[in-house]
């Protein structure tokens, strides 16, 4: 029997590899980065088109590679990194496997150009799916010129399930961060198509973090700090107020390399419990120096999974740093000019001496005398005639008075409100009560709020239907890079919505109007947080994106948790509700009312 074990040729290795590695344009970027990075780079050049589908570019000022280095680089395990499996627990490059380039090189077609300081002449390599296809000398500047172009030209199945340009974009772009926000002493630049996306000139980290995202996230984060024997943890956390539930920027960092820990999330969490409302999440910006003996970065091929040898200790340490730092900042005073409407207290003067107040009463004033006023007598009994006070007032029962005369046949809906009291009453401003067949109905009448807007904004997206209201004072919403890539895909829906937004420039947008009916609301919030929700969703999915509009917008216009509501606003709340196509949930899942049955209620009271 002949044997069916055999080896695989390289190339197909390299590729099975380059499926671990190469997932993704972002995950070239982010390998060839690094690379500049470890190299000793002070200006790094990245250039993508058609979101690096056609083409990846990637130029830095490093060191560079000599002529068998260059050749060598690609070849499997090949790697300056480390010598011996030792130092993997000495670790201070980014890279260290040799799998990168290999991987990238089974995938496509690359050019490399490359010089060092000490060579007079550089050296040209061009391969195609792991085969040299040419090598030469060439002339060009110190450092290394990386150009990839036709990703997955060779593996079809692997170039059709990429995303969308916009999706494969933002992913680009969420690799870069990763990178830029952790070595701010280099400077980084990032085209698309030829358009600057980013232009970081080298600067401190507090700087880069608002180079790239906005000025705005300046005035939302505060320091900390704390040094250990066991770590170092230092960094930015949000504000209070800056907790949202979409689009939260958090980053860890661990030695220079970006990770995922949700372990660690719960710890930063922690430090604003009843502080933020449930579900919110905080922006974070925490950098860990740790022993590299004292984790573990080659768990995965991605290296965004690190293993910590005293996990629960840094932990601690984490949520301590975070608190002291919300504490701090908690602790500063603030000046309050807004006085108008309150009481002029006085200032207190210890010298100044106060007269007691006086009262004054008629000394000869006697109830029981004769000459009092006589009290009113209250009456008992009914009066004669009584019926003729409520002519008029008697409410018909019949069919055409129903709350939904169109529809022939009974539905749950219609048996929820069968008899509904039309009186109702709002407790602590949160719950609309009301009496029903059968028994309490209690409704949360912000939620209620939002089913109704909710589908209100979702018939008007789909039938294109605009209701613009002027503003007479524009608002500008200022942008990240990511950001106003969403914005481009959406803009026609939001358009279609009612809002109109002019480019200022610099990824701003003056809002010049807004759909009628949300007037007094912040406009800035409302329209980042439909950008905001939007992330995620592909652009030939237009349901979902209009269900993330409208879910947005009805948010921030549904009347909030607290405020009163007269007995006419309550009942063309309830009417409103039952008019929708779903009464007991929410768009996103939550319970909208409840019903306290009458039987429930005779056994309390029994």
């Amino acid at each position: 029997m002949s044997d069916v074990i055999q080896l695989l040729p390289d190339s197909v290795a390299n590729q099975i590899a380059a499926g671990e590695v190469i997932q993704r344009p972002a995950s070239v970027i982010k390998e060839l980065v690094e690379n500049a990075v470890d190299a000793g780079a002070h200006h790094i050049d990245v250039l993508v088109t058609d979101a690096g589908r056609t083409a990846i570019q990637v130029i830095d000022d490093g060191k560079g590679m000599s002529e068998t280095d260059a050749r060598l680089a690609f070849e499997r395990h090949a790697t300056s990194k480390i010598r011996k499996a030792d130092d993997l627990f000495t670790l201070h490059t980014m890279g260290f496997r040799g799998e990168a380039l290999p991987s990238i090189a089974a995938v496509a077609q690359v050019e490399l150009r490359t010089r060092q300081a000490n060579d007079d002449i550089g050296t040209h390599l061009s391969i195609s799916a792991s085969r040299v296809t040419g090598q030469e000398p060439c002339s060009c500047p110190v450092g290394s010129n990386f150009l990839v172009e036709n990703l997955f030209f060779n593996v079809p199945a692997r170039r059709k399930f990429l995303k969308s340009n916009t999706t494969e974009l933002n992913n680009i772009i969420t690799a870069f961060q990763r990178i830029v926000l952790v070595y701010p002493d280099i400077s980084f630049t990032l085209r698309s198509n030829g358009v600057e996306v980013f232009n970081l000139p080298a600067s401190n980290v507090h700087k880069r973090i608002a180079d790239v995202f906005g000025k705005k996230i300046d005035q939302e984060i505060i320091p900390l700090g704390v040094q250990t024997t066991l770590c170092n943890v230092s960094g930015f956390v949000g504000k209070p107020e800056s907790a949202k539930k979409r689009g939260v920027r958090q980053f860890f960092f661990v030695n220079g390399r970006f990770m995922k820990h949700p372990y660690f999330n719960k710890a930063v969490q922690s430090a604003f419990e009843r502080l933020i409302s449930t579900g919110d999440q905080v922006p974070y910006f925490i950098y860990f120096d740790v022993a590299p003996e004292n984790i573990d970065v080659n768990i995965h091929p991605t290296k965004t999974e690190i293993k910590f040898e005293n996990e629960q200790a840094v932990w601690q340490i984490l949520a301590a740093a975070v608190k002291d730092a919300v504490g701090k900042f908690s602790e500063v005073p603030t000046i309050d000019f807004d006085t108008e409407g309150r009481p002029d207290i006085p200032v207190f003067n210890p010298s100044a001496t106060a007269s007691a107040p006086k009262v004054n009463y008629d000394k000869s004033y006697n109830p029981f005398k004769n000459n009092a006023v006589e009290m009113p007598q209250m009456q008992t009994s009914a009066p004669r005639n009584w019926e003729s006070l409520y002519e008029g007032l008697r409410r018909e029962t019949g069919k055409e008075n129903s709350l939904f005369p169109a529809e022939e046949e009974s539905t749950a809906a219609n048996d929820i409100i069968a008899e509904k009291s039309p009186a109702h009453y709002q407790y602590k401003g949160t719950y609309i009560m009301t009496a029903v067949k059968s028994g309490l109905m209690i409704i949360d009448q912000h939620r209620a709020h939002v089913r109704i807007l909710y589908e209100r904004y979702l018939g008007q997206l789909r039938d294109k239907h605009r209701m613009p209201q002027k503003e007479l004072f524009p608002e500008v919403v200022h942008f990240s890079p990511s950001e106003a890539v969403t914005l481009q895909r959406v803009l026609p829906e939001i358009t279609n919505l009612g809002f109109e937004l002019t480019d200022m420039g610099d990824n701003s947008y003056a809002v010049n109007a807004v759909p009628a009916g949300l007037e007094g609301i912040d406009v800035v919030k409302l329209v980042t947080a439909m950008v905001d929700s939007a992330v995620g969703h592909e652009s030939s999915v237009v349901d979902d994106i209009n269900r993330s509009l409208a879910l947005s917008l009805a948010r921030n216009a549904a009347i909030p948790q607290g405020q009163v509501l007269s007995n006419d606003e309550m009942e063309n709340i309830i009417n409103s509700l039952f008019a929708c196509g779903n009464v007991n949930y929410t768009p996103d899942g939550k319970r909208i009312l409840a019903i306290f049955g009458q039987q429930d209620i005779d056994r309390l009271l029994g």
